[in-house]
């Protein structure tokens, strides 16, 4: 019998005895199995670069178990090795280690793989389908052992899910910095990621799932909030009685109902996973499950004429909501998508027609087919909704590549140019002009001491912060502090906590220095535990996505990186604990680029120095990018904060009469 304690257990790294195999768990919602793309050769490499994890005297007994793997699962995850210990964030305290930054991202990497928290835990994957913390649990393992001898002398550097080692640093350095996916440009297509993957040298980080920022669905509620009620605003419809139709509950898409009920209208969100739907329903952040597409049709008919607030799940395609509401002439007023398109060939989208177990086995056994059958289902789900938004919908893409993989189909979803889409990204139309430009975006926090009362406590400052800053904020940008004041006062009775004890509000430059200096503050005053703070790489300045976070800059520039990198290598000086660059993120391999950072928050003079500088920069990055691509919003707010701050020159673009190229 295993004796260790927890902290003895994180410090042994990998077991010098090899712990006894584990079985399957089928309750655990598990990932699918990956297409077979290797060789035979390579199907070798796979499993030598696998067993360089191990001492040779294992070899023998672990090749056949980990070749069983490959071939059952088209990866090798070491299943073996999955800790015995319940995977959750504990209280910062309770890790072992030299160094408490190093702590905290232990803290934030178990909260990544907690069970109410990942999608597929037992495959370390987050959510998105293949948005993976680590490749194996020996990674996983690895990482935490040198997170516990950690000094602030030193740097863990990551290899997408690979701990290359602790390096000589110094304490201004980040603690770690981590890359996922970084492949020479012409190596990002699908299909070279299902590659590299199985070979264990790659992985998908997806945003947060591998810079151990994710906060559970919550962190994407606010954002979807956000968007649902100004997509109302937009029609100029009350959310009240409103019909909001979209699909998918696993990882960050199961949000939207949740936002839904906060913004107050009807929600239909279709998924055709039995279990994580179950999991969304007992979590409450769906209020019923429907089987049936009648009973569903005649449920949204009564919600709409008693003008309820309610969040229906369909368990089944999304595609057969569309179509059959369509001859129901049931009025829908807002409509997008959140499946994982950016992966649709593994279990990101399910085509219609087909059962969800049956899905699985073709995705594995008869890639092909399967694509065929997947853009088929795109071209229906195009065509059903091109019938409603000739009936008066507004359809936008929620950045999940359903445009860009729709198209590539051959739906009929391009605009009469051939250029552009026939539909807006979310960001074209609502975030990126009314947030992203005035450097609003997703800010987050969360309360290491694992205490309620300190969320709370966090959530009362910020609150105050904001409304002491909207006294003063020009009338530009009174909306969007207004929603957020409105969150952040009802955070609480929306038992919006998945896992940590967590928190995410969008807020600007000024309002994240202010709320992270009052943290910083109240715990060096012993009001409040340790607080680390991050974001979404879904923000200002961290992403570089042509078909999402930039896909409002219009001077031809949305296809370059430049601002994504800027901002890593910026905060990395800056005073970030921890930072991140990934290949990949929401839209697919290939398509973005996208950086992501942690801060610890210890109440020290040092942690108030750089939260200042750091916080700074990450935002106005962004801000003076967009504001060189002529964004009127961004031009507003990078004047207002060179006004602000003396040591910011910004080059500023002198705009062309358009007459004169005509």
């Amino acid at each position: 019998m295993d004796t260790k304690t927890f902290q003895e257990k994180i410090q042994q790294g990998i077991p010098n005895e090899l712990p006894q195999p584990k079985p399957y768990e089928p309750h655990i919602n598990h990932a699918p199995k990956r297409k077979e793309i290797l060789t035979d050769e390579e199907k070798k490499l796979a499993l030598k670069n696998a067993l360089r994890y191990f001492e040779p005297k294992f070899h023998a007994e672990l090749l056949p178990e980990f070749r069983d793997e490959l071939e059952n699962y088209g990866r090798i995850y070491m299943y073996r090795f999955r800790p015995d210990y319940e995977m959750k964030a504990r209280p910062i305290s309770e890790y072992p280690g030299k160094s408490e930054q190093a702590k905290a991202i232990m803290l934030m990497i178990q909260n990544n793989l907690d069970y109410a928290v990942a999608q597929h835990p037992h495959e370390l994957i987050t959510y998105g389908g293949n948005g993976a913390v680590f490749s194996n649990w020996a990674q996983y393992l690895l990482t935490m052992k040198y997170l516990s001898e950690m000094t602030d002398e030193q740097t863990l550097t990551m290899y997408s899910g690979h701990p290359m080692g602790l390096f000589p640093s110094h304490k201004e350095a980040p603690r770690v910095v981590v890359t996922n996916g970084m492949m020479i440009p012409n190596y990002s297509k699908p299909d070279d990621w299902e590659k590299f993957n199985a070979l264990g040298v790659s992985q998908y980080g997806q945003m947060t799932a591998g810079s151990y920022m994710y906060i559970g669905p919550q962190g994407i509620v606010h954002g979807t909030t956000i968007t649902v009620l100004n997509a109302f605003r937009k029609i100029k419809k009350e959310t009240q009685g409103g019909l909001f139709v979209t699909s998918g509950l696993g990882g960050m898409s199961g949000a939207q109902p949740k936002a839904g009920n906060i913004a107050g209208c009807i929600t239909v969100c279709a998924e055709v996973n039995p279990k994580i739907t179950k999991i969304r329903h007992e979590q409450k952040w769906i209020d019923e499950v429907h089987e049936n597409i009648e009973e569903l049709i005649q449920r949204v008919k009564t919600a709409k004429e008693n003008s309820e607030t309610v969040s229906l799940a369909y368990l089944g395609n999304v595609v057969e909501v569309w179509e059959k509401f369509d001859e129901e002439n049931l009025k829908i007023d807002i409509g997008s998508d959140q499946t994982s398109l950016h992966n649709p060939w593994a279990g990101g989208y399910y085509p219609a027609g087909i059962s969800f177990e049956e899905s699985n086995k073709m995705m594995a056994e008869n890639p092909d087919l399967f694509k065929e059958k997947v853009q088929e289902s795109l071209r229906r789900h195009a065509s059903a909704i091109n019938k409603h938004t000739a009936k008066g919908t507004y359809f936008f893409d929620y950045g999940n590549a359903f445009l860009l993989e729709a198209s590539r189909a051959g739906a009929d979803i391009m605009a009469k140019n051939g250029i552009d889409f026939r539909y807006p990204s979310y960001v074209q139309d609502i975030m990126g002009p009314m947030c992203f430009d005035y450097g609003f975006g997703p800010f987050r926090w969360v309360c290491t001491s694992g205490k309620t009362d300190d969320l709370q406590k966090t959530d009362e400052i910020a609150s105050d912060i904001l409304e002491e800053i909207m006294k003063n904020s020009p009338v530009e940008i009174q909306q969007q502090m207004a929603d957020n004041i409105k969150w952040i006062k009802g955070a609480q009775e929306n038992k919006l906590v998945v896992g940590s004890q967590a928190r995410i509000l969008y807020a600007d430059a000024e309002g994240r220095m202010k709320i992270a200096e009052a943290f910083n503050n109240a715990i060096k005053r012993g009001e409040i535990g340790p607080v680390v703070l991050g974001r979404d790489h879904h923000d200002v300045s961290g992403t570089d996505s042509p078909y999402r976070e930039t896909s409002n800059i219009y001077d031809g520039s949305k296809f370059t990186a430049d601002m994504a990198i800027q901002n890593v290598i910026g905060d990395s000086f800056r005073g970030a604990t921890w930072v991140s660059i990934h290949n990949g993120g929401g839209v697919g391999w290939g398509e973005v680029i996208n950086g992501g950072f942690g801060m610890l928050l210890d109440g020290s003079e040092d942690a108030d120095r750089k939260l200042k500088s750091m916080l700074f920069w990450d935002v106005n990055n962004g801000i003076s990018r967009r504001s060189w691509a002529r964004n009127e919003g961004a031009v507003f707010a990078i004047k207002r904060a060179m006004e602000i701050e003396p040591n910011l020159k910004v080059t500023l673009p002198n705009l062309v009469d358009e007459s004169l190229l005509s």
